[in-house]
């Protein structure tokens, strides 16, 4: 490899590497998976996916979810 070659990696690497951190700051990330699915990272150890189907049906949900989450805040635990 040239010192041009060389010196054009490391550019790229640096950026790829910018970018990776941008990503890592944010903390929640979404890709489409191989199936189709939409995958959330950072939400815990392991992605969370499901088919567009599920999450709109999940997000018509919120409501429903935010009031359970608030009759039961007693018995719910938070991570920490």
């Amino acid at each position: 490899m040239s010192d041009e070659d060389l010196k054009a990696e490391l550019e790229r690497l640096r950026n790829e590497n910018a970018a990776l951190k941008k990503g890592a700051a944010t903390g929640i990330t979404m890709k489409v998976s191989e199936k189709g699915g939409l995958s959330v990272y950072g939400m815990g150890r392991f992605p969370i996916t499901l088919y567009k189907e599920q999450w709109l049906k999940l997000l018509d949900m919120s409501d429903s979810i935010r009031s359970f989450i608030v009759a039961n805040d007693a018995a719910l635990k938070t991570k920490g």
